[in-house]
């Protein structure tokens, strides 16, 4: 399969989905992942054990989370990121 400059590889769309879940993507990004998720079973079944996954689960803000546990989950976050 050929990808075209602006099309998606997994990795790329699943770095998308929670910011697509949230509504914060630009205009040009939510397309890109939407046709990605066309014509990727694999992507698309991440998508929906992400919904599943926020629904089961309820809302959690920062203010919900004991400070020793914000620091965890950030600096767990930045480790990710880095190795990334």
């Amino acid at each position: 399969m050929k990808l075209l400059p602006s099309a998606l590889v997994c990795q790329q769309a699943v770095e998308l989905m929670s910011d697509y879940l949230d509504g914060s993507l630009s205009r040009r990004a939510r397309r890109r992942l939407e046709a990605h998720l066309v014509a990727c079973d694999a992507c698309t079944a991440y998508l929906e054990q992400l919904r599943v996954t926020i629904a089961a689960s309820g809302v959690v803000t920062a203010d919900d989370l004991a400070p020793e546990v914000l620091q965890t989950l950030s600096e767990l976050f930045e480790r990710f990121r880095d190795e990334s």
